[in-house]
């Protein structure tokens, strides 16, 4: 009795402080990469909301390089008093510390307190106009046809949407060749023109351009067809294939360390927003997913995840350069 006693008082400043927050202080949320992109766009609908919810000023600070991780790096270093939350994606949270350790000085498991996913996107294997493949089916007859010779395009090396393709790859049974750009402008334009046979991306980025037209889509990554483009067949519904499901998310974060009290009323807040049309819609307006996790379902998805990239990428060899 008498350790209990010392517990509950020990934590009961602690408990009285976080049911304080938030005080006038603002709220800074770290996006780790530049403005104007879809991490970004996330970043201050969720943004907005929170200030009118919590009426205090959330303040957006993009803090970009290196993939995200140098925004990570700074969140992970903050206080965690509830005043630096970060906008996480996959790439700097689940992928990065297996193909590029060097660079990652943070253990997202250690490092991070889960408050909630904002939406997740689905991503698309899309292919150049004179390709001679129509189908899912085609493409990978056309592949196993030509080993080694077809090319694909994602936005860069130890991506989401690299380890994706490489999955495909894998449980295809086809070999081709990958093409790393910086960003997916200049891969989408070299896919309309013929430059680059394949390409790996999400939905929000391509199906203007496969809706004209201008490129062909052969299949999904998630486990259900798209809303937005509901002809487009999943990964998921061909054999070799079977239970394939994987996308680019983004997420909110704190520090670990955060008072649990102060995880989970950001998590409520974020959960009755996406349910909201300002912020909820916007991401599906977007092509986006939206899906409601509490910290701990959040903290599980990445437990899972990162587990998942680990071993993808020890089996395509993608390692550091």
């Amino acid at each position: 009795m008498k350790k209990l006693a010392v517990v509950i008082a020990l934590c009961a400043p602690l408990v009285a402080w976080a049911q304080g927050w938030p005080s006038a202080r603002p709220i800074t949320l770290i996006v780790p990469f530049t403005p104007g992109g879809n991490v970004d766009f996330a970043g201050r609908v969720i943004a907005t909301r929170l200030q009118e919810r919590l009426k205090q000023n959330v303040i957006v600070e993009n803090v970009a390089g290196a993939g995200g991780i140098v925004g990570v790096q700074r969140a992970v270093q903050a206080n965690p008093d509830g005043y630096t939350l970060l906008i996480g994606v996959d790439s700097p949270i689940s992928i990065a510390k297996f193909v590029t350790p060097s660079a990652v000085r943070y253990d997202p498991q250690r490092d991070l307190a889960p408050i909630g996913m904002l939406n997740a996107a689905p991503m698309i294997i899309v292919g150049r106009p004179g390709l001679p493949a129509n189908t899912f089916g085609d493409l990978v007859k056309l592949a196993r046809s030509q080993p080694g010779k077809l090319s694909y395009g994602t936005s860069g090396v130890g991506t989401v949407l690299h380890l994706a393709m490489e999955r495909v790859k894998t449980l295809a049974g086809i070999d081709v060749l990958h093409v790393p750009y910086k960003g997916g402008a200049p891969l989408v334009s070299d896919l309309i023109g013929n430059q680059v046979d394949l390409a790996m991306l999400v939905t929000v980025v391509t199906l203007p351009q496969v809706q004209s037209g201008k490129i062909k889509a052969f299949a999904v990554t998630t486990a259900q067809r798209v809303p937005q483009a509901p002809e487009i067949p999943t990964l998921n519904e061909f054999p070799e294939l079977k239970g394939f499901d994987m996308v680019a998310w983004t997420g909110l974060f704190a520090p670990a360390k955060t008072p649990a009290a102060i995880v989970e009323r950001l998590n409520a807040e974020v959960n009755e927003a996406l349910g909201s049309p300002d912020v909820g819609g916007k991401f599906e307006g977007q092509g986006a997913i939206v899906k409601r996790f509490t910290p701990a379902e959040f903290s599980d998805f990445l437990r899972k995840e990162q587990m998942d990239y680990a071993e993808i990428a020890r089996k395509a060899g993608i390692k550091e350069q």
